[in-house]
């Protein structure tokens, strides 16, 4: 497995004016190729800064991967930092400097001189096209170590190194893919994931590790090359029985990832789909990340119908028919409301499932009996049957007005999975489900941290 260094360049990443998100993501595509990153470096617009980096990632490791730099104004110096630590001058690539000129004759407008700049390249460096952007990448060789250069902008990198340094890795180097496993967790924290793995004997050189996020855990394997896969495939069901509905997604490296979901939403809308059914949403505290969440989710509009904010008391009476003495007896913050609010979006949208959610997000409005982050979700639709039922759950979320928001979203959509299977199952019959008008069934369990 070689080893790769992932060098960042420009003075707004070293600042923290942005995260550096290509570092991670390039660090992700190279693990995934069987390729051993073991060292990240970010360097300000500086040329002799970025000389003394690029010598010692080179020294370092065989494979070096640069994003930013590439652009056309005066501390764009990838290119020249290159130029210098080779020896090789810049010259001008003939068909980069068209493909920029291009770009700028489909936008109908001029390409200002500076831009001649981005076509010059160290003299026998390969050129990597940009299908995405007006900056080339390149790539070279110095000694044993094999150097890429692509833009910084995200999306221009990303399809560059899909379309070029990938294929080139594979071609130069004996990639040997270990397999990997990414088990997607929702309602249990790390530690209570970590307690229900408690015994779990891995195979020797299986690295396991939890990465929380703010909607969910992930539970990643990262197995030895040599593992037999049927030994893996085993432990994978092994863990998926001891974690049981909380696994919502299992994505082996691989596979099609339009075919692994990496989401809530995108569970719940494949479910829907199946259905042939449609979901609405009434919010308060949330204030529309939700219905965001669902509409984030290619092809959306088969199952999803609308979001509805209703934040003020009045208007859960007048868009929802929330009673008013529902809310004046109980608050707006209450099991009642939220299935009032579940119930009622159902109904004016015409939909088979609507979601409630209503709670106290801070950093005020708090109380002794419903502090900040108290929120209320509720899941109105058909259970097994087709009678209507509305399942409940009430969420004790630390933190700020952000993560109390965004946890509260991801609940509401683990509440609805949970809803759709009990529904299409009858065998799953764990997850809460109270018919309307029964007596509540209140569901704390933890959600991700």
């Amino acid at each position: 497995m070689p080893d790769a260094v992932v060098m960042s360049q420009g003075d707004e990443v070293v600042t923290g004016q942005i995260a550096d998100t290509n570092a991670a993501w390039l660090s992700q595509r190279l693990t995934e190729r069987g390729v051993r990153v073991v060292h990240h470096v970010t360097v300000g617009d500086r040329l002799p800064h970025l000389v003394e980096a690029l010598g010692a990632s080179i020294a370092r490791a065989p494979i070096v991967v640069c994003t930013g730099g590439l652009g056309p104004t005066v501390d764009d110096l990838t290119a020249e930092a290159v130029a210098r630590l080779t020896g090789r001058p810049l010259t001008l690539d003939p068909v980069a400097l068209a493909a920029i000129q291009h770009r700028y004759d489909l936008a109908g407008r001029d390409m200002p001189a500076s831009n001649r700049k981005q076509a010059l390249l160290p003299e026998g460096a390969e050129r990597l096209d940009n299908h995405e952007g007006t900056a080339p990448g390149f790539a070279l060789s110095l000694g044993r170590s094999w150097i890429a250069c692509l833009p910084g902008v995200p999306h221009e990198m990303r399809a560059m190194f899909h379309a070029a340094v990938a294929p080139r890795l594979a071609a130069r180097f004996a990639l040997e893919v270990a397999p990997f496993v990414t088990l997607r967790i929702a309602g249990l924290g790390e530690s209570a994931i970590q307690d229900r793995l408690d015994g779990v004997v891995f195979p020797a050189g299986l690295v396991p590790s939890l990465r929380a996020t703010p909607q969910h855990v992930e539970l990643k394997l990262r197995a030895p090359a040599g593992l037999d896969p049927e030994a893996l495939r085993t432990l994978v069901a092994h863990l998926g029985a001891r974690l049981g509905r909380a696994v919502f997604s299992v994505a082996h490296a691989g596979a099609d990832p339009a075919a692994v979901p990496t989401s809530l939403a995108e569970v719940v809308g494949a479910a829907l789909t199946a259905r042939r059914e449609t979901l609405a949403i009434a919010e308060s505290c949330t204030g529309g990340q939700l219905g965001a969440a669902c509409t984030a989710v290619p092809s959306a509009s088969a199952w999803f119908t609308e979001s509805l904010v209703t934040y003020a008391n009045t208007a859960k009476v007048r868009h929802l028919g929330v009673p008013g003495s529902l809310l004046d007896t109980h608050g707006a913050v209450s099991e009642p409301v939220a299935r009032a609010m579940a119930e009622g979006v159902r109904r004016v949208a015409g939909t088979a499932w609507g979601i409630g959610v209503t709670g106290i997000a801070g950093p005020g409005g708090g109380t002794p009996d419903k502090p900040v982050g108290t929120v209320h979700v509720a899941v109105s639709g058909p259970s097994v049957g087709g009678a209507v039922s509305t399942a409940h759950r009430l969420l004790r979320l630390p933190g700020d007005r952000a993560r109390v928001q965004v946890r509260a979203v991801a609940s509401a959509l683990d509440l609805l999975r949970r809803a759709l299977e009990d529904a299409s199952d009858p065998a799953r019959s764990s997850a809460p489900s109270t018919p309307t008008g029964s007596s509540p069934r209140t569901d704390t369990s933890p959600v991700p941290p």
